[in-house]
């Protein structure tokens, strides 16, 4: 009812009020990213933020492992921290994906290797095509093999009436 704790808080090893605790955080060192101590209970939105970054990458430790077992070469990776990011510490910086600090020139010249181009939005735009029929499914999506809670597949689960 309005108290919020951190992320599996009863896990963590400390006295849970960060009174003279300390966490490491990223700061921008000139054209370096490097790291340093802090008081730890301003920075927990950054533990926030490295909670949420080790989740990922066990989610991406696991597709991995299925890309490997396939025998398919390629490995998977989450970008630094700072790359693309709009708000706090790396929001005026460019970062690439492999967390080194760019010139704009740098970015401009690398960008569309990374994120997607307006050609790469308008066609995922134009997959984006709405389906209403029960039982039906957009191009994009497997049909499920049974519905939600044993009904049917092609059970009416919302009403757009």
């Amino acid at each position: 009812m309005g108290l919020k704790g951190r992320f599996e808080e009863a896990k963590k090893r400390d006295d849970h009020r960060l009174k003279d605790a300390t966490y490491a955080v990223s700061e921008l060192a000139g054209e370096r990213i490097t790291t340093r101590e802090v008081p730890a209970l301003p920075s927990l939105n950054e533990r926030l933020r490295d909670d949420y970054i080790a989740d990922c990458q066990r989610g991406v430790d696991r597709w991995n492992q299925i890309i490997t077992k396939h025998g398919i070469d390629l490995e998977l990776r989450l970008p630094h921290r700072g790359f693309h990011r709009a708000i706090g510490l790396f929001a005026e910086v460019k970062v690439s994906p492999d967390g080194l600090v760019l010139s704009e020139a740098a970015w401009d010249a690398n960008k569309h290797a990374w994120l997607p181009t307006e050609a790469d939005q308008a066609y995922v735009e134009s997959l984006m095509q709405p389906v209403t029929e029960r039982g039906r499914f957009a191009n994009w999506i497997a049909p499920p093999p049974r519905g939600v809670n044993g009904r049917p597949v092609d059970f009416e689960y919302v009403r757009l009436a």
